[in-house]
C-alpha cells in the first residue's frame, strides 16, 4: 500500500501496481475505494506496509472493511502498538520493562528537566517524511546538543510527537525481535530473531544481518503485549537486552511487514500461506522456525561490517561465518534480479546522505 520504495514494482512477482496519493492526502480513502471498484478488488486482502498507511487504514477500518479484508485491527486497539507513547504506557501496565522515559513537552522542559545522558529522541509515529522520521532516532550526549535536537524535532513533528528516552547500551547480540502473525487476538505462528548488524551501526535505518534464535523471555513479553490489545495481523516487536544488567526492554512495536520479512520463509515459516488459509476459513499447518538461519541486506551489510571492523567491534572471521548462515537476501535474487540492481543506486544515495557532517546526533 505504501510508495516509500520503488523496488517492489520491479519484481517479477508483482504483476499489477497502481498509484495512490498516500495516507496524508485528503482524498486518500476516496482514491483507494475508486481503485478497488475500478480494478474489481472487492474482498481482496489489504496489508498496510508503512506507519502512515497503518494509521490511515486502521482509523478507516469500518469503511474500508465494506470492500476489503483488512489485516489489522481498528484504531482503538492498534493505537497501543502504533504510538510509542501509548506502547510504553501499556508495557508498563503489563510489567514489561521499557527504557527510562523523560516526559519532555516543551522547550523549557528540554532545557531544565533532569536526565542522564546520553539520551535519544524518536518520533512517536513515523507519518509525514522529514529528516527526523527518516532517521528514526537522534542521539544527544549533552544538554546543549539535546536542546538543539529537540528544537529541530519539535519544528518538524511538533513537541507532542517526540519521545525522549535513555540510550540502552549494547551491541548486536542485545538487539532482539519477535516476529509473528496473529489472527483475531491469538498467535498463529511466530519466531524470535537477533538483529546482529544494522545500518547505520549505532542507530538503525535498517537491519543488515538478522538470524533466528530461541529466546523464551522475548516471546513471552511480546505475546503478553499483543494479547492485551487483541492484535490481528502481522507484527514485529523490537527489544534490547540492557548490557548493564541483562534486563530485556521493549523498544518499538511495528504492526506491519518489516524489512527482514523474507527471513520467515527461509526459516520455514510461510506467513503468506497462513494468511491465505485463515482468510479462507481454514487452519494453516503448524510452522516452527529453524534457528541459526540468516537474512542479509547484501548491499548494506558489507558497509556496516566495515564500520564495525574499523571500530574494533567485528572481525573478518565473524562476518564470513555469518555469510555461511545466510539463506536469503533483502533484494538480491538470481531468479528475480531487477530489484537488487535498482537498489544499488538507492543505497549509494542514502549512504552519501549519511556522510559525517550530515548527522543529527550531537555531543
Amino acid at each position: 500500500m505504501t510508495n516509500h520504495t520503488p523496488l517492489p514494482r520491479f519484481s517479477r512477482a508483482v504483476t499489477h501496481w497502481r498509484n495512490w496519493p498516500g495516507a496524508e492526502d485528503p482524498t486518500a480513502i476516496d482514491a483507494l475505494e475508486d481503485i478497488v471498484q475500478r480494478e474489481k478488488l472487492e474482498g481482496y486482502l489489504l496489508v498496510p506496509a508503512a506507519d502512515g498507511d497503518v494509521k490511515f487504514a486502521s482509523q478507516a477500518h469500518a469503511r474500508l472493511s465494506r470492500h476489503l479484508n483488512l489485516l489489522l485491527p481498528d484504531w482503538s486497539s492498534l493505537q497501543w502498538a502504533a504510538d510509542k507513547a501509548l506502547t510504553y504506557r501499556r508495557a508498563a501496565e503489563l510489567g514489561i520493562a521499557v527504557p527510562e522515559i523523560y516526559p519532555v513537552r516543551s522547550h523549557a522542559d528540554a532545557a531544565d528537566m533532569p536526565m542522564r545522558f546520553p539520551v535519544v529522541l524518536k518520533p512517536s509515529m513515523r507519518l509525514a517524511l522529514n529528516r527526523f522520521t527518516r532517521d528514526k532516532v537522534w542521539r544527544a550526549d549533552d544538554r546543549d546538543g539535546f536542546v538543539r535536537l529537540y528544537a529541530e524535532a519539535a519544528g518538524l513533528v511538533g513537541p507532542e510527537a517526540i519521545v525522549v528516552q535513555e540510550l540502552v547500551p549494547g551491541d548486536g547480540e542485545c538487539q532482539l525481535s519477535y516476529a509473528g502473525l496473529w489472527w483475531q487476538g491469538r498467535p498463529v505462528s511466530a519466531f524470535v530473531a537477533q538483529r546482529t548488524r544494522q545500518y547505520p551501526i549505532d542507530f538503525s535505518y535498517t537491519s543488515t544481518f538478522v538470524e533466528t534464535i530461541e529466546s523464551p523471555d522475548v516471546r513471552e513479553a511480546a505475546e503478553a503485549f499483543l494479547s492485551s490489545i487483541g492484535h490481528h495481523g502481522l507484527c514485529e516487536i523490537e527489544f534490547k537486552r540492557d548490557s548493564r544488567n541483562g534486563v530485556l526492554k521493549l523498544l518499538d512495536v511495528n504492526p506491519r511487514p518489516w524489512s527482514w520479512f523474507g527471513l520467515a520463509d527461509a526459516a520455514g515459516v510461510d506467513f503468506g500461506a497462513a494468511i491465505v488459509a485463515l482468510a479462507s476459513g481454514r487452519e494453516p499447518p503448524p510452522m516452527r522456525a529453524r534457528t541459526g538461519v540468516g537474512w542479509m541486506f547484501g548491499q548494506r551489510d558489507p558497509i556496516a561490517a566495515l564500520q564495525l571492523a574499523l571500530a574494533g567491534r567485528l572481525d573478518a572471521g565473524a562476518w564470513l561465518a555469518s555469510l555461511t548462515r545466510t539463506r536469503t537476501f533483502a533484494t538480491m535474487s538470481l531468479s528475480d534480479p531487477l530489484p537488487g540492481i535498482v537498489e544499488l543506486p538507492v543505497t549509494l544515495f542514502r549512504a552519501l546522505a549519511r556522510l559525517p557532517g550530515r548527522s543529527r546526533n550531537h555531543s
